[in-house]
């Protein structure tokens, strides 16, 4: 989703590379746009018949969850034949590659895409190792091609390109004594991301599916935005491209081509209208179904295009959006984290080498941890896991119960309370920025504390792998000077500008508070006389010291405010930060209880 920086400093103690656009061009030079997808033998005698049934299996923002996510995280809600919903337990690499094994049987022609955010703000198991792992389960799931998202470029271009064509870590080197990562054996497509000085892809656009005379073509992008939600070194010299045009200019590329059949991979989405992954868009009574950026990119896509898988907002839904003529099209999403997968019929007419339209059927399956756990994937698990054992259950500090971040719905969240108050007393005193108040943006927040861990360490105990599931990013914190309307000004950014729609709403500290009032809109949303710091309103002309990680105060996420701050110290991670804070702030006798989260008052 939103926010994430470069690198993954304090856990592993690791310089992150430079990035080089070099490297970048001999990746353009090594993927040629438009090559078959991964040079696959096809059969000698086609199958006979005037339409072919093609599944298309699709996931979407796994983020290096190999395992089963924790807590609500790691479910999925089902609405029952009585109106009541229920959360089922959900995703973990090794039921999702069993899914799609069986979801394959009886079906000659089947290939299986990606909505982008396969990699980036992952579990230690797989973002110790930056995201070797990751690559090397989805190489033995057989994914056939995925389009990258925005977190793909949380280390930068260079990384991005060591995991498309293979090599050890250019700091660490290889994990495995006498084992060199190979790379993925899918193609990651970038159609809109641009080196800024050639003007060329970065990555291959579009790759094509073949088998048995059956083309299918497949182009991939990323959200535009992407720049407003990674750190400025993860983009540096990459240009992000409109996702309309770019789809349409590959589209008219490929129908040149002879390719008729087109599916659009777009790191982008929409939120339903319902939170059940079974939730109908199209029933009666549903209306549009689902709203948000896709709706105005599935709108002015080309007609050439038959379907679009989606992602981004970590949503389920299967619905119809009308292209451009009219035509009701399908757009896909599927959750996240590898909790579902989607299951499309694209009928292939072998006379048009076109998709009849009217014949397309999809919908959304839940991974479910009751069936048999792939062999394989519990191997690689278990493999990873080994390596990472030294520092991943390494005891940091004890909860007394749950305490929710992403699994909360909230605008406040309980986690982000938390974090805020684990910025604010480590970077509070003078010697160390002398922050009066610390902000967390929501998207950082990975997961939940969860008190009765699977890993069997002991209720109650954070590890220091569960604590960097939260905080896979390791920010280095920032303490800057901002004024009082630097701040207020931020606040409303939170619900205007490019928030506006999608309102991201950061965490506070203990002793900042205000009102949220959701009866009004934009800027009007923030009660300014409300904002008050220890009981005392805000005042615009006085400056206060305020602590956020790195991301924040490059303005990440839309709040442009906070890149004005001054007089910036930069201090310790944000994880170091966070598990420096459960040492010294809980005990097995005295565990951290979940904070009320009562300090943004909300009006609806």
């Amino acid at each position: 989703m939103s926010a994430t920086p470069q690198k993954n400093r304090a856990a592993r103690r690791i310089l992150a590379t430079a990035a080089g656009l070099a490297t970048v061009g001999a990746l353009v030079a090594a993927m040629p746009a438009g090559a078959d997808d991964r040079g696959q033998a096809q059969p000698a005698h086609p199958a006979s018949g005037r339409t072919v049934d093609v599944q298309l299996l699709s996931f979407n923002d796994l983020h290096g969850n190999l395992e089963p996510p924790a807590g609500s995280a790691g479910t999925v809600s089902e609405t029952q034949a009585d109106g009541t919903v229920k959360a089922i337990p959900a995703g973990g690499v090794e039921y999702l590659a069993t899914s799609l094994r069986t979801a394959r049987k009886g079906h000659p022609y089947s290939v299986t895409a990606a909505g982008g955010d396969m990699v980036g703000a992952s579990p230690l198991l797989s973002g110790l190792f930056h995201d070797e792992p990751t690559i090397e389960a989805l190489n033995k799931i057989d994914l056939d091609v995925t389009t990258v998202g925005n977190h793909e470029f949380d280390e930068g271009a260079v990384e991005l390109a060591r995991l498309q064509n293979g090599g050890c870590h250019p700091v660490e080197g290889c994990y495995e004594k006498g084992k060199t990562f190979r790379g993925a054996d899918f193609p990651y497509l970038a159609a809109n991301v641009t080196n800024e000085k050639s003007g060329k892809p970065i990555l291959k656009p579009y790759t094509v599916w073949r088998k048995n005379g059956v083309k299918i073509g497949f182009i991939g992008v990323t959200l535009e935005g992407t720049p407003n939600i990674v750190t400025a070194n993860g983009v540096k010299g990459l240009k992000f491209h409109d996702e309309i045009e770019t789809i349409n200019k590959y589209a008219r590329e490929l129908d040149r081509q002879g390719v008729k059949s087109i599916v659009a991979l777009i790191h982008e989405g929409g939120a339903p209208a319902s939170g059940s992954y079974n939730y109908d868009c199209d029933s009666p009574g549903a209306g549009d179904g689902i709203s948000g950026p896709i709706v105005d990119i599935a709108k002015g896509v080309t007609p050439k295009v038959d379907a679009l898988v989606t992602g981004h907002t970590h949503q389920a839904y299967v619905c119809t959006v009308p292209d451009p003529s009219g035509k009701p099209r399908l757009v896909t999403s599927a959750s996240s984290y590898g909790k579902l997968y989607t299951d499309t019929t694209l009928t292939y007419d072998r006379r048009t080498q076109d998709i009849v339209r009217t014949s397309v059927k999809s919908a959304n399956h839940v991974v479910s941890r009751d069936q048999a756990p792939a062999r394989d994937m519990t191997s690689l698990i278990k493999r990873w896991n080994t390596l990472a054992a030294p520092i991943a259950g390494k005891p940091q500090g004890f909860i007394s119960a749950d305490i929710n971040g992403r699994g909360s719905t909230a605008y406040e969240k309980p986690l982000g309370d938390l974090i805020a108050d684990a910025q604010l007393a480590g970077l509070s005193p003078a010697d160390k920025g002398g922050a009066q108040i610390a902000l967390m943006n929501p998207g950082g927040i990975r997961s939940d504390l969860v008190f009765a861990s699977s890993g069997g360490e002991g209720d109650g105990v954070v590890t220091y792998g569960e604590a960097f599931t939260v905080q896979p990013f390791t920010n280095m914190m920032n303490v800057v000077d901002l004024t009082g309307a630097q701040l207020i000004t931020a606040l409303q950014q939170q619900v205007s500008g490019s928030n506006a729609a999608s309102p991201k709403i950061l965490q506070v500290s203990r002793g900042f508070t205000y009102t949220l009032d959701l009866t009004k809109s934009g800027e009007a949303r923030i009660d300014v006389a409300s904002v008050k710091l220890n009981g005392t309103a805000i005042d615009p002309a006085k400056t206060y010291r305020v602590a956020m990680n790195e991301f924040l105060a490059g303005g990440g996420d839309g709040f442009p405010a906070l890149a004005q701050g001054k007089n910036k110290l930069v201090g310790a991670s944000d994880l170091d930060v966070f598990n420096a804070y459960l040492a010294a702030n809980s005990s097995a006798t005295a565990p951290i209880t979940p904070p009320a989260a009562d300090r943004i008052t909300v009006v609806k």
